[in-house]
């Protein structure tokens, strides 16, 4: 998938997929010196990791103003939902040198959003509208994480892949309210799990 087929199943502007753009080739770069992202993700960046973070943004509750992203990496979702326009976007993520990434990618892409270079339980509680990460935990380990984050409207937003209902399952599907399975755009096999968490 190319940049302008990513754009136009976004619905972004020319600017924010330059924006989106300048990202990827960094991400491109810093690549070689450390291990940001699977290598074998790099043959096709725009569908799996551009339109696999994007996809989240119409997802989002309305208004949207703070978000969180446990487990930043790279940048996926968060720095891509910042891009896309979450005005209060926290990237939280331990790794020193992926946080040092993601301080530089967001300078180069004009990009307002705060990195803490820290592990997830060190944080203090933020109410964020939203709560999302990729490819960070097994779900059980995703809510009791994102628990300290979800503020009394907000929600969760989980891409998961093939094998979510083996993630589901009984003790885990009371913990969430209004559950919804989200078909995704970018993996025909996965969903995105949009809930709330019961307090």
């Amino acid at each position: 998938m190319g940049k302008d087929e990513a754009g136009a199943l976004l619905g972004v502007s020319r600017e924010t997929l330059e924006r989106l753009a300048i990202h990827i080739d960094l991400l491109q770069r810093w690549q070689a010196r450390i291990n940001l992202v699977g290598r074998s993700t790099l043959e096709d960046p725009w569908r799996r990791h551009v339109l696999d973070s994007g996809q989240l943004f119409r997802l989002c509750p309305t208004p949207c103003r703070v978000g969180v992203d446990l487990g930043s990496g790279a940048g996926f979702p968060g720095l891509v939902l910042a891009i896309m326009g979450i005005p209060e976007m926290h990237l939280i993520e331990s790794d020193q040198k992926k946080a040092a990434f993601l301080r530089e990618a967001a300078r180069l892409t004009g990009t307002t959003m705060h990195v803490h270079a820290h592990r997830i339980e060190a944080i203090p509680p933020i109410a964020a509208d939203l709560v999302t990460a990729r490819a960070l935990a097994p779900l059980a380990n995703l809510i009791d994480l994102a628990a300290r984050f979800v503020g009394s409207r907000g929600i969760c937003l989980f891409p998961k892949g093939r094998d979510v209902e083996k993630e589901l399952t009984d003790s885990i599907r009371s913990r969430m309210i209004d559950s919804e399975h989200v078909p995704s755009q970018s993996d025909p096999g996965g969903v995105v799990l949009r809930f709330r968490i019961k307090p």
